[in-house]
């Protein structure tokens, strides 16, 4: 098929959105048993298959955000070496790369950071997200999408007013993807910024409203700079 973006991870959360929701782009998606991306040899045989233009990087071990703190060798397994995986094919066949990476990579400290700030991961999934970039940023031909996603509805009944962040829905990422799927380097790809409160309250009136702890180990300044995604956005 012609322009044919393989999509790993396509039994995910994201992926059945964007296989219901995609009216534009011409995907594959690809499950674990075709393409288990800790065996070189699987994602090989995956490629020689569909032979896709784009590989859209999306497999990866996120929640519950505790398993990268209890089971660190999954997390490097999944996020950091089946990464580099991918990496290395597509810099074999010439594919380019999209790499779904995390807005958890920045400090969470001062907020508002643009692709160009150096990066410090607060917790272990923010270092496994940034280890697969690492090797994603050596390969030219690649594009990395800082994404700060989460499921419609709003997962739960209460959110922190004290914590800044720029939270986007999966089915809005998707209607932004045929605009950027061109570009090359890093995105920060998310929505206003704003109080996690106030992102979850517009969606659902009933969520409660709740202080994050002093103690709590989430920094309170999550957000983007997304002027870049804005300027491509408005071509």
């Amino acid at each position: 098929m012609k322009n044919l973006i393989l999509v790993t991870g396509g039994e995910g959360k994201f992926a059945r959105i964007l296989k219901s929701q995609n009216k534009i782009l011409n995907f594959y998606f690809a499950t674990k048993k075709e393409c288990n991306i800790l065996n070189i040899n699987s994602i090989e045989k995956i490629i020689k298959k569909t032979k896709p233009r784009i590989i859209m990087h999306c497999a990866a071990l996120s929640r519950p955000m505790n398993i990268h703190e209890k089971d660190i060798i999954r997390s490097i397994d999944i996020n950091i070496i089946g990464t580099s995986n991918i990496t290395k094919v597509c810099k074999k066949n010439n594919i380019k790369l999209i790499y779904f990476s995390t807005g958890y990579v920045y400090e969470g400290i001062k907020g508002n950071y643009s692709e160009l700030d150096p990066v410090k991961p607060f917790n272990n999934y923010g270092l496994s997200k940034l280890g697969g970039e690492c090797a994603v940023r050596m390969y030219k031909n690649s594009l990395i999408l800082r994404l700060t996603m989460t499921e419609k509805p709003f997962a739960y009944e209460k959110a922190y007013s004290n914590l800044e962040t720029n939270f986007m829905f999966h089915e809005d990422v998707v209607k932004i993807l045929p605009k950027i799927i061109k570009q090359k380097g890093i995105i920060n790809i998310g929505g206003k910024s704003q109080s996690v409160y106030s992102f979850a309250k517009s969606n659902n009136k009933k969520v409660k409203k709740i202080k994050m702890k002093k103690k709590s180990k989430l920094p309170p300044k999550q957000t983007m700079n997304i002027s870049k995604l804005k300027k491509l956005l408005s071509k």
